[in-house]
Parts: structure tokens; C-alpha cells; sequence
């Protein structure tokens, strides 16, 4: 099952981005309760090693703008 990008928080990039392993980052998706395969896992890391929330996409992640999501591919994206 895909992840739900528009459900992400920044709690959630936080702890995903302390994951050294793809392993380390699939524990984590499951305690969470979702399940993601190795490539994912590992697409997913490569990703997270050059992300930053910029102050208009934190604004974003933390409710500044309701329906509004920060990830570029989220339908509910209007930047």
C-alpha cells in the first residue's frame, strides 16, 4: 500500500531521517503501521538525504495552510 504523502508529518521526516538503514526505516514504518518494501525503503532514504522544509513549507507541514500539502506530487498542492 502506497504511503499517504498528505498524512506525513514533521515528526515523521524527523525520525525517518535518523534512519541510517533500509532496514532501520522499514522498523519504523511498521511500528507506524505501514508496510514498505527494501526499494521503497531505500528510494525513500535517498530522498530524505537532500530534504529540507524551507519556512513555506514548514508553514505548510504544521497547519498554516489548511488542505494544502508540501510534497510536490500531493493533488491538494496550489504553490
Amino acid at each position: 500500500m502506497p504511503i499517504d504523502k498528505s498524512k506525513i508529518t514533521i515528526e515523521m521526516i524527523e525520525k525517518a531521517k535518523k534512519c541510517e538503514t533500509a532496514d532501520e526505516l522499514i522498523a519504523l514504518a511498521k511500528a507506524a503501521g505501514t508496510e514498505i518494501t527494501k526499494a521503497e525503503a531505500e528510494a525513500y532514504l535517498a530522498e530524505l538525504s537532500n530534504f529540507e522544509l524551507d519556512s513555506k513549507a514548514l508553514d505548510k507541514v504544521a497547519g498554516g495552510k489548511e488542505g494544502i500539502c508540501y510534497m510536490e506530487d500531493c493533488p491538494k498542492h496550489t504553490m
